[in-house]
């Protein structure tokens, strides 16, 4: 199913870009729910964004999906303008859908956010024979090839896996039919509360592979750079707050995930927050996020999933800052740039 979804939205993309590729002043922005992440709610809420936008003379509305794969699926569609993904899933689905994608700004990488759970105990190799829930194809998807392989284990010696929404992965763990799921916070957060649930694997086991970006339509940003200013400068305004503790901003990102200060602090902990612009362009130059997309899209591809009828691994082109690409250098369709974030640290928004 979301394979041919994956066709779908990439055929409306296909159609659409010659509208959305010129300059415009009214620009959408796609986010779900996640640690990482809520600063984009903020940024709407508290009205720094709208100060922002106006600098530029343009209009950012910045809009939450309580589905994340439909908010990405949207982007690709041509709906919005941006939207928040990880690294993979901008590979898969807009990328590998043809959709010329840009990191707008790296925010955080998961270090222990992303977790697996069973009930009752066990570790890894209890899985052997077991079914596990969890987003298909989504980074929980990867987290688990990654520790099933720790352990020398592969998706074939499961009992299937069960795609789940993440807006159901709650309501199906408290059922008897469910043992195990994979998913992200502020579920792993909730579920780990109860009585019976025990965490076995998380990212912190792979740090720095599981990114949380916001993504950007490449010709729209190409187009219009004022709106890329607009959102790096809303966004470290926003994390200068986050780093100097200030109580109501947390309070108010907690209160929209669904928990308290204390809970989403707990999970701040869990993710590696790039608070300055200079730590999220040093992360993003590094050698090693080369190696993490390669590693990814021989996951996609193991998965049928890297673009329609993609012939090898190498099928989607991924640009580095420094010019490099690993992937097909002809069909580059994701980008690591540190334009915007490096205007941030030098003070030039």
């Amino acid at each position: 199913m979301l394979r041919k979804l994956l066709l779908t939205t990439a055929l409306a993309a296909t159609a659409l870009s010659p509208a959305i590729a010129q300059e415009k002043t009214d620009f959408k922005v796609g986010w779900s729910i996640y640690v990482g992440w809520m600063p984009w709610g903020y940024l709407e809420d508290s009205g720094i964004m709208d100060k922002w936008a106006e600098k530029y003379g343009i209009d950012v509305e910045i809009v939450q999906f309580n589905d994340y794969i439909e908010s990405i699926n949207q982007y690709t569609a041509g709906a919005f303008d941006a939207v928040s993904a990880t690294n993979m899933d901008a590979l898969s689905i807009p990328a590998g859908g043809g959709v010329d994608t840009t990191a707008l700004i790296v925010g955080d990488y998961s270090n222990g956010n992303d977790a697996i759970i069973t009930k009752g105990g066990g570790d890894l190799a209890s899985l052997k024979g077991a079914p596990v829930h969890l987003v298909e194809l989504s980074v929980s998807h990867y987290l688990l090839a990654r520790a099933l392989d720790s352990v020398g284990l592969a998706e074939k010696d499961l009992d299937g896996v069960m795609n789940t929404s993440d807006a159901d992965m709650i309501a199906a763990y408290s059922t008897d039919d469910v043992s195990t799921v994979v998913t992200w916070n502020p579920l792993v957060a909730e579920i780990l509360e109860g009585p019976d649930a025990t965490k076995i694997y998380d990212s912190s086991d792979i740090p720095g592979e599981i990114i949380d970006i916001m993504w950007a339509n490449t010709e729209v940003l190409d187009a219009n750079p004022d709106f890329g200013k607009a959102v790096a400068g809303a966004w470290y305004e926003v994390m200068g707050l986050m780093a100097a503790g200030d109580e109501e901003a947390l309070t108010a990102m907690a209160e929209a995930s669904g928990t308290d200060l204390a809970g989403y602090k707990a999970q701040l902990d869990a993710t590696e927050m790039f608070y300055t612009a200079e730590e999220a362009v040093a992360f993003t130059a590094a050698p090693g996020l080369k190696t993490t997309m390669t590693n990814v899209a021989e996951f996609l591809f193991d998965k049928g999933i890297l673009g329609e009828g993609a012939p090898s691994p190498d099928f989607v082109g991924v640009e580095y800052p420094d010019g490099s690409v690993s992937g097909d250098t002809g069909n580059v369709k994701l980008r690591y740039d540190t334009t915007y974030m490096q205007m941030a640290a030098d003070g030039a928004l």
